[in-house]
């Protein structure tokens, strides 16, 4: 893999800093990924059983903050009585955003019926506490665009976004941005490049979602923060401009998103 390197401040805007496979070297991630130039980084839940080691990252490292929610993945394990909990720990800790929330239609056996109450009821609290919302889609765009277009939030982030053009203009039109990672990095991937080239600018955020969704240089190996300088290279050479404008237009559009991080 090559040496990361700093263009510049960075933001990974979904970093799962708290994940277990971190639990041997965390502090040293969140080190090195400082001195690689990622500036901040948004550490999401995914249940509420981890919601306070989420926020013992934001307490423990500069320029981590929280994002509290119930990822479709986790409904299985969750209860409804989680939304209430939910509830009483926005108010009481102000994370930067509702998340992750969303709906996953690949997993085998999915609940639809599910994970779509538990999308409901978060972007609820997400509209009563006045705060973007970090998506989780999978085989589901138009399916939560629905659910957008009822509840109203005040926009957020389309995490690791890989639907149509068409899709993506809807999102950004409902003041989303769109997240772009290590999928972006693979050749083959040539529909997801082709919408990081051409999309606005001013739609896109990076992230990594680490330790998932390593990027091609790093293709074996668990994913991390430190990496981003060379996903923001990777979208800087789609774009054919240089690395510098790619790390301040997407620090400047995620802090425009997540209003805390500014």
């Amino acid at each position: 893999m090559p040496g990361c390197y700093n263009p510049g401040m960075l933001i990974d805007t979904h970093c799962h800093l708290d994940a277990a496979e971190f639990a041997a070297d965390r502090d040293l991630v969140a080190a090195r990924a400082r001195a690689a130039g990622v500036e901040a980084m948004v550490v999401p839940a995914v249940e509420y059983a981890n919601f306070m080691d989420v926020l013992a990252c934001r307490a423990n490292y500069p320029g981590c903050h929280a994002a509290l929610g119930i990822h479709p993945m986790y409904v299985a394990r969750s209860r409804p009585d989680d939304l209430a909990l939910m509830r009483a720990a926005v108010a009481q800790h102000q994370p930067v955003a509702i998340g992750e929330i969303g709906l996953d239609f690949f997993v085998p056996d999915f609940d639809a019926e599910g994970q779509e109450f538990y999308l409901s009821e978060q972007l609820k609290i997400a509209r009563d506490f006045d705060l973007p919302v970090l998506l989780h889609i999978r085989r589901a765009q138009d399916r939560i665009l629905k659910h957008l277009r009822r509840i109203k939030v005040k926009g957020g982030i389309a995490h690791a976004f890989n639907g149509s053009r068409q899709q993506a203009d809807a999102f950004i039109g409902l003041g989303f941005k769109l997240g772009f990672g290590g999928a972006m990095t693979y050749p083959r991937a040539t529909r997801l490049r082709e919408l990081a080239a051409t999309l606005p600018l001013e739609a896109i955020v990076l992230e990594t979602d680490a330790p998932d969704m390593a990027p091609v240089f790093a293709a074996r190996e668990r994913n991390s923060p430190e990496y981003l300088p060379l996903i923001a290279q990777v979208l800087a050479d789609l774009r054919g401009i240089g690395i510098a404008d790619v790390a301040h237009a997407t620090s400047a559009n995620a802090r425009a998103v997540l209003g805390a991080l500014a």
